[in-house]
């Protein structure tokens, strides 16, 4: 693994990890439609080498390389959700943090599926990705619009909320799943870093998925997930039963339907 500057994201990450790779199915299932977007940039012209950044346990690169037939590599700062990256094969994986690591190949595009918000020094990590970019490269990258616009996961926030009293507040201009929020933000942070051609569109998207994946969703990732994480065996019960009712409106019958808010993002190196 290469340095990494970034040492609080990598220490959350590093706790967070096994409960991602407990739920990959489920987060497969959720995350399918923002996948299908990126494979659908992927393949509007031949490709011959693909970067995925914080592609955790790989789905989008592996879509990407059976889609394209390209040399797909993937970079995620989490170690043990890239084991179970490499367990299904079909592309390269690397533990780095793409801020600061040195990649060795050029790349004719570069995605990510929820990955670029997390960089402590956005503008140095998009500087980074450029110099990874083959000329004339494309960058295409899905990321969450504002909190207020994604309710099934302030929900998850709120519920957990109670079980923290001393969190602190988040940095609204620190690393985090809302960081590329802004739209004029996210242009300033690309036109810096040295990317052309940027073009940002929102895209939202309900998705369906089978009421019996909610519990073990909320008991993997996420605020809900870390207090379980933290709390004593015999209370684990009682605290999944004080915050599932807070998504009863996410719930119709069998199914919760979960609404996303989104930007695409592209641009291309010169």
């Amino acid at each position: 693994m290469t340095s990494e500057v970034n040492s609080e994201q990598a220490a959350w990450w590093d706790a967070a990890a096994q409960g991602w790779v407990n739920a990959q199915d489920i987060v497969s299932v959720m995350l399918r439609p923002f996948q299908d977007l990126l494979v659908q940039a992927a393949v509007e012209r031949p490709r011959d080498r693909v970067l995925d950044v914080g592609c955790g346990t790989g789905d989008v690169t592996r879509a990407i390389a059976e889609a394209t037939g390209a040399a797909c590599v993937g970079v995620d700062i989490s170690g043990t959700m890239l084991a179970a990256a490499r367990e299904h094969g079909k592309a390269e994986f690397v533990q780095a943090d793409a801020q600061v690591h040195r990649f060795e190949e050029s790349f004719d595009l570069i995605v990510s599926r929820f990955g670029v918000m997390f960089f402590n020094d956005p503008a140095a990590a998009f500087r980074n990705l450029l110099r990874a970019s083959a000329p004339g490269g494309q960058l295409c990258f899905i990321a969450w619009r504002t909190a207020d616009e994604n309710p099934f996961m302030t929900t998850a926030t709120q519920a957990a909320a109670p079980l923290f009293p001393d969190a602190p507040a988040p940095d609204p201009d620190g690393p985090g799943p809302f960081a590329l929020a802004d739209p004029d933000k996210t242009r300033k942070i690309l036109e810096q870093a040295g990317w052309t051609g940027i073009d940002i569109q929102p895209i939202d998207q309900i998705r369906s998925v089978p009421e019996s994946l909610l519990v073990p969703y909320l008991s993997n990732l996420g605020p809900i997930a870390r207090a379980l994480r933290e709390a004593d065996e015999s209370d684990r019960p009682r605290i999944i039963a004080s915050v599932r009712g807070a998504f009863d409106g996410f719930v119709h019958g069998d199914k919760v339907r979960i609404p996303g808010a989104c930007w695409q993002v592209t641009a291309r190196a010169l």
